[in-house]
């Protein structure tokens, strides 16, 4: 085994680690409501889906309708 090597390996994830600790951070921060057009990366995850789910609209058959010359009790 290089201990040489191995050290030099170990800086290097060392040096990874803390850069995605600090974009961690800053993206942690940076939480609030931000102005302006969303990142790109966000863009690509899809648009935003608006309105009813599918399936989930009323019913228009005989069931569903209710009769409106009934006597109520």
């Amino acid at each position: 085994m290089d201990v040489a090597k191995i050290l030099v390996e170990l800086r290097d994830e060392r040096q990874q680690i803390q850069e995605a600790i600090l974009s961690l951070e800053r993206l942690a921060h940076g939480r609030g409501k931000r102005k302006g057009r969303p990142p790109a990366w966000l863009s690509q995850v899809g648009p935003k889906r608006r309105g009813r789910p599918p399936g989930s609209k009323n019913k228009n058959g005989p069931a569903a309708v209710p009769a409106k010359n009934t006597a109520v009790a």
